[in-house]
Order: C-alpha cells, then sequence, then structure tokens
C-alpha cells in the first residue's frame, strides 16, 4: 500500500513538472500585466482627460509637456508655465493629434488620452513631414476625396546601409533571456523575406553589425526605459546598429492578453535599424504604439518605404 501510494505520488509530481513546462513564455517575465495596473508610467495622463488651453496651476502638466518634449513634440522650455496650459502645449498637443490622426483641437480629449496612454517605442517621432501629410489628408477629407497614401518615414538625412552591404550580423548580449532569442530571430525572418537583406547570427560582438540586449531604467545610452507599460524598447538608426528592450516589461512570445508580443516589438525596432521611421498608418509596423496582446506583421506601407529608402 505504501509503496503504491508512492508511485502515485511520484506519478503526480512528473506531470505537474509537465504542465509547469508548458506554461507560455509571458508568466516567466519579470512582471504580469495585474502587478502593475494602474502604475504604467503615462497614467498620469489620465488625469488631464479635457484639459484645454488658458487653464493654469493644473498638477502633472509638467510631465505631459516632457512626454511631448521627448516624443518629438516641442513644448516651450520656459519652466516657470510648467503648470500652465499655455500656447505652446496647445500647439504640441494639436501636432501630436495630427500626427496619429486625430481631430486637431489642442484639448486632451477621450482619443487623445488614450493615445497617449499606449505602450509605445521610445524613438521620437517625426513631426514635420507627417504633421505636414496629416493636414494635407485632412484637406482630402474635408473635401469628400479622402484616399489612403503612404505614410512611411526616413530619419533626418536618411540614414541607410551601404548599398554593396547586403549581409548584416547581429547578436545577443548575454543578458537577453533565452525565451527572447527565437522571436527575434523570427523578426529578422520577416524583413529578410521582404527586402534585399539577409541576417546571419553571430557569437562575436566584435563581428556584428547590430547588437541585442535587454536592460532596464538607465542604461548607458542616454534614453532611459521607466518600467512596465511605458516605453518598451528603441533602436539607433543606421549604422548604429543597437537595439535595446526593457527587461521590465511583461513579454509573451505568442499574443497574449496583458502582455506584450515580442515578435512584433522586435520587427519594429529592426525597422529603425534600417532607417524607417514611424508611419502614421496604424496598421503598420513602423506605427509608433501598441497595445497588450495584439500582434502585427510586416505591411505595405512598411515595405514600400523600405523599398524607396534603398532605391
Amino acid at each position: 500500500m505504501v509503496m503504491a501510494r508512492g508511485i502515485v505520488l511520484t506519478l503526480l509530481m512528473l506531470s505537474l513538472a509537465i504542465l509547469l513546462s508548458g506554461v507560455s513564455v509571458s508568466a516567466h517575465a519579470t512582471n504580469s500585466a495585474e502587478a502593475h495596473a494602474g502604475r504604467a508610467p503615462f497614467g498620469f495622463i489620465e488625469k488631464l482627460g479635457g484639459r484645454h488651453k488658458g487653464e493654469k496651476n493644473v498638477t502633472d502638466l509638467r510631465k505631459l509637456k516632457a512626454y511631448l518634449n521627448r516624443f518629438g513634440y516641442p513644448c516651450s522650455d520656459d519652466h516657470s508655465h510648467d503648470d500652465e496650459f499655455d500656447t505652446s502645449l496647445e500647439a504640441a498637443i494639436k501636432a501630436y493629434q495630427m500626427n496619429y490622426r486625430l481631430t486637431p483641437t489642442g484639448v486632451l480629449d477621450k482619443e487623445t488620452v488614450e493615445k497617449m496612454m499606449a505602450p509605445r517605442c521610445g524613438y521620437p517621432d517625426t513631426v514635420n513631414r507627417t504633421v505636414q501629410l496629416a493636414t494635407g489628408m485632412m484637406m482630402k477629407k474635408q473635401s469628400g476625396s479622402l484616399r489612403t497614401v503612404s505614410h512611411y518615414n526616413f530619419f533626418p538625412n536618411q540614414p541607410r546601409w551601404p548599398l554593396s552591404k547586403t549581409n548584416l550580423r547581429y547578436t545577443f548580449f548575454s543578458n537577453l533571456p533565452d525565451y527572447a532569442r527565437q522571436p527575434i530571430a523570427n523578426a529578422f525572418g520577416q524583413w529578410e523575406a521582404a527586402t534585399r537583406f539577409t541576417f546571419e547570427y553571430v557569437t562575436a560582438v566584435n563581428k556584428a553589425d547590430l547588437t541585442i540586449g535587454f536592460y532596464s531604467g538607465e542604461h548607458g545610452d542616454g534614453d532611459a526605459f521607466d518600467g512596465p507599460g511605458g516605453i518598451l524598447a528603441h533602436a539607433f538608426a543606421p549604422t548604429n546598429g543597437r537595439m535595446h528592450f526593457d527587461e521590465t516589461e511583461n513579454w509573451s512570445t505568442d499574443p497574449t492578453p496583458g502582455a506584450m508580443h515580442l515578435e512584433t516589438v522586435a520587427v519594429h525596432e529592426i525597422g529603425h535599424l534600417l532607417g524607417l521611421d514611424h508611419s502614421q498608418v496604424q496598421e503598420a509596423i513602423m506605427y509608433a504604439t501598441i497595445a497588450p496582446g495584439v500582434s502585427k506583421v510586416l505591411q505595405p506601407d512598411d515595405k514600400e518605404g523600405i523599398r524607396v529608402l534603398y532605391s
């Protein structure tokens, strides 16, 4: 009888081990969505809903101005008016709204607040060209002839890899978790199938064109990560080659509610490594924001952008 009980207990323990080994990778991420609900870095913006030009002594307006300055929408640097909804803030909000195809009211309406709170890439948006495109788009809409057009963007001065260089070698730093390797390799595969480039994994850092690592907070490149639900990752324009992910995010290898799909974010950041800036097309992989649980693949706007850049 004792032996039989021992066998049963052993079988139960083996079954439990097998079940645990199949748990989604998102359960192994540093943080869970539930643990950080309501504490996302951009959560303060929700309290500013409805604010408009002329209001003064508004708590957290200085944080909003810092947010807009960081992501490419300059506000006044006159810190004596940090808590005032002034003309410069209204103009920055209008530019943001135009860039994201929202009605440019300059007011923190519900749609604008929701967009600003979304997890996003850490690289700033390119405002000048996209705002011009958005203005033209709104004029077409008003005339009743709205058409779908390309809204990809390049970095200032259009940096790119030399046309003679078609094979890019990448490597992983030791701080990158094992579960992240295959999704990132898959992301390179998406770009390889759609471009002139091939991508080769190498183990030696000194032989790599592209380096990939996981970090938190300040990590030496002047662009600190801010914790779960804020800046997801960032990468640098050609030919810098660095791509960094926020290790505190709740990453998943499959689309999972409440978690960020690692391959999708990696495809976006590789686009930066190749020379693409953010797109205005929400379906495009190069769109700056993405919601938890959402996965994307390369879209026509992304492919057209990279084709034009390297034509």
